[in-house]
């Protein structure tokens, strides 16, 4: 029997195919995971970071800080009550505004988003508003606070009048303190070399404004400055006897305070009794009299009354 060496490989080739198929087909079976792909893919699963691309079309979406906000509650329908000086402090924390009024006193108003302000007839913000400047505020009572519904801030220079009793001149600063009027708190004025000083209709020196003597003054409001006298006219000088003729339109003999109305100048005068005075019968409402009165620094009090026909 001859032997084919040829078909001896061939046989030998045909019988091993199929192991060899198998051998393959498991190594590319597993190849598919390797156990070092395994761990990697159990330890170490990192999340998915959004594209620039993404992160661009978020961004196209704007929100409005202040639509987060609650609205505010609308303003109490009331009566306002005009106020009017110049502002001595603003707190921008706390949305408040302290003014220093015309007359003697400080008071501090609350203010917010509701509040306008105004320049003249040009509306403004509150960045507008600095220290000394002259105010007018439209003020209502909102629970237990003064709230300024509007704020009208002067459009130039501010002038104005008082009058009260000088406490003390300094004149090292040329400033002059004085109480007003209206008052019981200390105010305090500049003086100019421009200031005009008078008394009776005449110019007299700058040092008769001794303490106690009783004047009306003339301002100019500057802001940042302050309050600059342009006039000063001293109307009565302690321990000195003054002469009032006119009617009587107010009398309160509890007090022992009577009212004049001068014949002479128009104004108006209050007067006091001397304390344990007994008051004439003539004396009365209406009545036209002559008093005799001296200035004791603080106020007119009688010397004597002289009572005028009808």
């Amino acid at each position: 029997m001859r032997f084919s060496w040829g078909a001896v490989a061939l046989g030998c080739l045909l019988s091993a195919m199929p192991a060899l198929c198998q051998a393959t087909n498991e190594a590319a079976s597993s190849a598919i995971i390797s156990p070092k792909s395994e761990s990697k893919a159990d330890g170490n699963i990192e999340p998915r970071k959004p594209s620039i691309a993404e992160d661009s079309e978020d961004n196209s979406i704007v929100v409005d800080p202040a639509t987060l906000l609650p609205d505010l509650p609308p303003l109490p329908k009331q009566n306002a009550t005009l106020v009017g000086g110049t502002v001595d402090r603003v707190d921008l924390v706390r949305d408040r505004v302290t003014v220093r009024l015309f007359g003697g006193g400080k008071e501090s108003f609350l203010f917010d988003t509701r509040t306008q302000f105004f320049r003249g007839t040009k509306p403004v913000t509150v960045a507008d508003l600095h220290e000394g400047e002259r105010v007018y505020l439209d003020t209502i009572l909102d629970g237990d606070n003064q709230f300024a519904r509007t704020m009208r801030l002067s459009a130039s220079h501010a002038s104005g009048t008082s009058q009260g009793v000088v406490i003390k001149f300094r004149s090292n600063r040329s400033t002059l303190v004085f109480r007003d009027a209206l008052s019981p708190n200390s105010l305090e004025v500049r003086l100019s070399p421009s200031t005009r000083v008078s008394e009776a209709g005449r110019s007299v020196p700058i040092y008769a404004l001794v303490p106690g003597s009783l004047i009306s003054l003339s301002f100019n409001s500057v802001p940042g400055a302050g309050n600059t006298a342009t006039e000063i006219a001293i109307l009565a000088q302690p321990g000195t006897q003054y002469k009032f003729s006119g009617r009587v339109v107010h009398l309160d003999l509890r007090t022992g305070l009577l009212v004049l109305n001068s014949s002479t100048d128009r104004r108006t005068y209050e007067i006091y009794l001397a304390p344990g005075t007994n008051p004439d019968e003539n004396l009365r409402l209406g009545a036209n009299v002559t008093v005799i009165a001296d200035f004791d620094g603080g106020r007119y009090v009688v010397r004597n009354i002289r009572f005028s026909a009808e």
